[in-house]
């Protein structure tokens, strides 16, 4: 398979009746031309019309590629895809040239000196414009648009988006199929074969439960900790080009537990003596203490010279029953079947690239049915970016992951030193800033779940950044919500506003800006006028942080 030829269609010389043509076209955007890019090849000839490229027919172009060629014979077009060496596609659609429908308007011009027409359509609310002449007896278009119009040497869509054809020649070379080892599809299967093949996609885990229970058990592949309450796993990442694009995609439905639950998604950073893994392994006492004079001891929370807290990747909040609850019908809610959380986490690239890591999971809950999860991380490469390599350097993470294992709650900010962290940096960084994470929590009326409270950063003993997390669109989710308590005043329990997050949401990190940093010690503090409990609740803060810089 390896040998195969990169095209589809072979041009081999001969006596045609007709005369054949290929035409060049070149893209352009906002007037200017779009930079290193392949020029559209349409080679036309009376019975057939293929849409390929230059770099595809000079084996320059990577994987995965696709070429078209249409048989006017028929009025039909087959589509050919190669995704790799080994993993050839094909489909075919006898129908939808036949539904393109235009409006023919009695504008002209001349485009390479052929005299042109002017046909519009609009497809998915864009306006598109294809220049055409029929004064060459032959059709195609450089896109599956407009094949039937005539020979099509220019469209634009939007007024802003121009392919225009460079060069029309003459050939006398016939187009033959050529009969290649392949995968005949439906036309929706091959989209999204093509679309998928087109980034790297890395299953983390698959159904997985997330439960409390005894019972739970790891397996040869995935840990589980913490009575079933975390998952862990080792991950193998490729190279990563500088300015790819990484996603998180979760997707969680409840297998028992009717609650709204703090998730995460996470790294263990292995780089010192002591990690979080230590912790889960040989218990949370093994684990570094931070202590502020309140009284009490939080173990894991912050970086020290010999450890690093783990590294949130995604913060993501359970809904209330989602699936296993939507027999609780309510007049007009038709209730989602999952809930899917997806956040770009390319920030976090240098932590992940080329490197073996320990990938985790946890949704806090008491419930022996739990939560069913699936986790992928996705890679998309970029091609001509300017982002520059930056350090991370982990520094809190106070969300008690290990909770159902006795890891002490957020409430160190009970205290007017709040938390606060030392760290020491080998050389200088610029532009740095803090990834931060925070959501209030304390679930009755007065707690900070449900009071906005003010989040002050401080960075060696000066005021960096201040702002209160607080988010007002929970309401916007009740349909993944259908264990969601009503109330008398009209609302559910999920649509009330809280500390910056909703029951089914991401918390989205913010970025604090701080500047260069020079070599040497640094400190860094968060403070947080956390409410007083009350009987026997009481308030606290999952607040997660990493310094990223040049």
């Amino acid at each position: 398979m390896k040998n195969l030829l990169l095209c589809f269609l072979l041009l081999i010389s001969g006596n045609s009746v007709s005369q054949n043509y290929k035409i060049t076209y070149l893209k352009s955007s906002n007037g200017n031309l779009i930079e290193n890019q392949d020029p559209i090849w349409v080679i036309a000839s009376e019975s057939q019309t293929i849409v390929t490229s230059q770099n595809i027919f000079t084996k320059k172009t990577p994987f995965p590629y696709e070429q078209t060629i249409i048989d006017r014979n028929t009025n039909s077009f087959s589509q050919m895809a190669f995704l790799n060496n080994d993993n050839i596609i094909s489909t075919k659609d006898s129908t939808a040239l036949a539904k393109q429908t235009f409006e023919y308007l009695n504008d002209t011009k001349k485009i390479l000196g052929y005299n042109c027409k002017k046909a519009k359509t609009i497809v998915n609310s864009n306006t598109i414009e294809f220049w055409y002449t029929e004064a060459l007896n032959v059709k195609g278009s450089p896109v599956l648009l407009g094949q039937n119009l005539g020979l099509v040497l220019e469209m634009v869509r939007n007024g802003n988006f121009v392919i225009t054809a460079t060069k029309a020649e003459k050939t006398n070379h016939l187009i033959v199929p050529i009969e290649t080892p392949k995968k005949q599809v439906d036309g929706l299967t091959y989209k999204d074969l093509l679309w998928k093949s087109r980034f790297t996609t890395i299953p983390v885990f698959k159904d997985q439960i997330i439960n409390f229970s005894e019972a739970s058990k790891s397996n040869d592949s995935i840990v589980r900790f913490a009575n079933g309450t975390i998952a862990v796993r080792k991950v193998k990442f490729p190279e990563i080009k500088n300015g790819s694009q990484i996603f998180a995609d979760i997707t969680e439905q409840s297998n028992g537990d009717a609650y709204d639950r703090t998730g995460s998604f996470f790294l263990i950073p292995t780089d010192k003596e002591l990690s979080f893994l230590n912790g889960l392994q040989n218990g949370v006492k093994t684990l570094p203490i931070y202590t502020n004079g309140n009284g009490k001891e939080y173990q894991g929370v912050v970086s020290t010279e010999n450890y690093n807290p783990l590294v949130e990747m995604m913060r993501f909040f359970t809904p209330f029953g989602v699936k296993q609850y939507n027999y609780l019908e309510l007049k007009n809610k038709t209730w989602a079947d999952n809930v899917l959380y997806r956040q770009d986490i390319s920030d976090l690239s240098s932590l992940l690239s080329g490197k073996e890591v320990w990938i985790g999971i946890n949704i806090g809950n008491y419930d022996k049915g739990g939560h069913k999860v699936s986790a992928n991380i996705t890679i998309h490469t970029e091609e001509g970016t300017n982002a520059k390599p930056t350090q991370i350097v982990p520094l809190f993470c106070t969300n008690n992951i290990m909770e159902m294992a006795g890891q002490e709650y957020g409430t160190m900010f009970n205290n007017d030193k709040g938390l606060e962290v030392t760290f020491t940096l080998n050389k200088p960084m610029k532009n740095c800033k803090l990834r931060y994470i925070t959501t209030g929590h304390g679930g009755w009326e007065n707690g900070d779940e449900f009071v906005p409270k003010k989040n002050s950063i401080f960075l060696d003993g000066k005021e960096a950044f201040s702002f209160t997390p607080w988010r007002q669109d929970c309401g916007s989710y009740r349909l993944s919500n259908p264990a969601s308590g009503n109330f008398p005043n009209g609302l559910s329990s999920s649509d009330y506003s809280r500390s910056n997050w909703c029951p089914g949401t991401v918390t989205n990190p913010i970025f604090i800006d701080l500047g260069n940093l020079e070599a040497g010690s640094h400190t860094l503090q968060v403070k947080i006028p956390q409410g007083l409990p009350e009987g026997g609740s009481f308030s606290a803060w999952n607040i997660s942080g990493v310094l990223i810089g040049e």
